[in-house]
């Protein structure tokens, strides 16, 4: 992976939360950024902060672990997309 911006980076991650967040609703039940929130132990700011597209809110490690677990999907499904910004930065 080569040169993408910690600002894509956030907005990808956040993008993925929002879309597993939805696909939970459909799937298996109201998943609210609230509950996701609760469920994660972390606060409903820090969701919504990555879920927007306007803040760049950073985020650790743990706590992307520990969001994946509340959404019931593997850590890496919060990255899928990086390889397709990746390629249109090089292109």
């Amino acid at each position: 992976m080569e040169d993408i911006q910690s600002t894509e980076l956030f907005k990808i991650i956040g993008k993925n939360i929002r879309y597993y967040r939805k696909l939970y609703d459909l799937e298996k039940g109201k998943m609210t950024q609230e509950k996701l929130a609760e469920l994660a132990d972390v606060s409903i700011a820090l969701i919504g902060n990555l879920e927007s597209k306007k803040i760049n809110q950073g985020i650790s490690v743990f706590t992307l672990w520990k969001i994946s677990k509340a959404l019931e999907i593997p850590v890496e499904k919060l990255f899928d997309g990086i390889e397709d910004e990746t390629k249109t930065l090089n292109a």
